[in-house]
């Protein structure tokens, strides 16, 4: 890719769907009676709720392709924050939670990486390696819980 106009429309579906599993994975920690993964898994929807209004603010001054379903290009055909959601229920445990958690986050830091390491655009490289880089700290926190939930 090649085209920041059609890396922030990728990156402002992206983060929409990050934001939703989020919330879906917080209401299944609610259920779960897991109140430190619950406000945890809000504070991710948070944080993609921001990557979105600053993808959306730096798309503001710019022309921001609005795509149809088909004419993403994603790696393995569906939004990387997408995959493997399926899983999803208010009835998951807080391992199988932040397993499917880690799973989406490395999808989205692998989308962004990738962009960031193939594009001969220097405003894109530098703009994929800022949203590469928030994702890798999404991935360490997550990291952290998985490490504690196992101890």
């Amino acid at each position: 890719m090649n085209n920041v106009e059609l890396f922030l429309a990728h990156a402002i579906q992206l983060e929409r769907e990050a934001a939703r599993r989020y919330e879906e994975l917080s209401a299944a920690m609610g259920t779960d009676g897991n109140a430190v993964l619950k406000e945890f898994f809000n504070r991710m929807a948070r944080f993609s709720r921001l990557h979105l209004a600053d993808a959306m603010a730096r798309g503001g001054f710019r022309e921001v392709p609005v795509l149809s379903p088909e004419e993403f290009s994603w790696p393995d055909g569906v939004a990387p924050e997408v995959a493997d959601w399926a899983g999803a229920d208010a009835f998951m445990d807080a391992r199988s939670a932040l397993l499917l958690a880690m799973d989406s986050e490395q999808r989205g830091h692998a989308y962004y990486a990738a962009v960031a390491t193939t594009t001969t655009d220097a405003e894109l490289k530098a703009l994929a390696t800022e949203f590469a880089d928030e994702e890798a700290e999404h991935l360490a926190e997550l990291q952290k819980l998985l490490a504690a939930a196992k101890a």
